[in-house]
């Protein structure tokens, strides 16, 4: 029964594989997964050449392969319009950066109202809300009831908590993905 057990363990690293690309591309992953894509690939080979007699378990592998070949003629497609420099997500942290950097040197203790500092927070809640989106969309959730001012109302339900917890108000707040769902996190600005 060694071929269930390797197409349950082929099945849950395909699925991960593909969270960490979508995490990669979206900029929660600094480095490409490219050892867990060989890992993937070493599992895939290891079968190649093996004739399976159950049907359900050849239907299974190669519906997984195939799956795999999809799935990494997209990731090249991606991966060369990043290097291309015309990946939209791509592009939408690069503008994000030069508008950064446009409006200044950042300041350490923004007011809490109006000028610069009103200006960075729209920044960073609109860079939050992009990301949080994008990793719903990755972990295949629903984004049609997602939007800039719920998002922006549960950050501010939530921030006199966390400012408890963590002893800080200069809070700096970033998308990760945890157990297949996006979660917003909060640390203190360092």
């Amino acid at each position: 029964m060694a071929i269930a057990e390797d197409l349950i363990l082929l099945e849950r690293l395909l699925e991960d594989l593909i969270i960490r690309y979508e995490q990669y591309f979206i900029g929660l992953e600094k480095r490409e997964p490219l050892q867990l894509l060989s890992d993937v690939e070493k599992m895939v080979r290891r079968y190649t050449g093996t004739p399976i007699t159950n049907t359900m378990y050849k239907h299974k592998y190669t519906m997984m392969v195939a799956r795999l070949n999809s799935y990494r003629e997209h990731w090249n497609r991606v991966l060369r319009l990043i290097e291309e420099g015309r990946y939209s997500r791509d592009r939408f942290i690069r503008d994000l950066h030069q508008r950064q950097n446009a409006a200044g040197p950042r300041v350490e203790n923004p007011p809490q109202h109006g000028g610069t500092g009103q200006q960075a927070h729209d920044i960073d809640l609109d860079r939050i809300y992009h990301e949080y989106r994008e990793a719903r969309r990755s972990c295949n959730l629903p984004v049609d009831n997602l939007s800039p001012e719920l998002l922006s109302a549960a950050i501010k339900k939530k921030k006199p908590g966390l400012v408890a917890r963590l002893g800080t108000e200069e809070l700096v707040f970033r998308v990760v993905v945890e157990n297949g769902k996006p979660k917003i996190k909060a640390s203190h600005r360092k």
